[in-house]
């Protein structure tokens, strides 16, 4: 897993920059407060005044560790790209990481 962005907690949102080789913006994790259905985002991303992507609280398939499943998406991407947000409540920081999916090939 690469790490793709780092965040601090304040105000109850997470701030913090996203790094890629085509993305380096300061962004930010909203709380989601007005969910329209269960499947709904439980938190925004956004970069500036857009909306770079959306997140969804998940488990490990162990059940042991809780984290934000995230996909982000932008014009200069071909495809929305997915990541995972891990939260450390100890020093209110998060890290975002990004896999490449395995394909058949590899």
């Amino acid at each position: 897993m690469a790490q793709i962005g780092s965040f601090a907690l304040k105000d109850g949102r997470y701030t913090g920059t996203i790094r890629t080789l085509t993305i380096n913006v300061k962004a930010q994790l909203v709380p989601n407060t007005d969910k329209a259905s269960d499947g709904a985002p439980d938190f925004r991303l956004y970069a500036g005044g857009a909306e770079l992507g959306a997140a969804w609280r998940e488990e490990s398939k162990k059940g042991e560790t809780p984290y934000l499943s995230v996909k982000l998406d932008d014009p200069v991407l071909p495809a929305p790209m997915r990541a995972a947000f891990f939260e450390n409540e100890e020093d209110r920081t998060g890290v975002m990481v990004w896999t490449r999916p395995k394909t058949k090939e590899g």
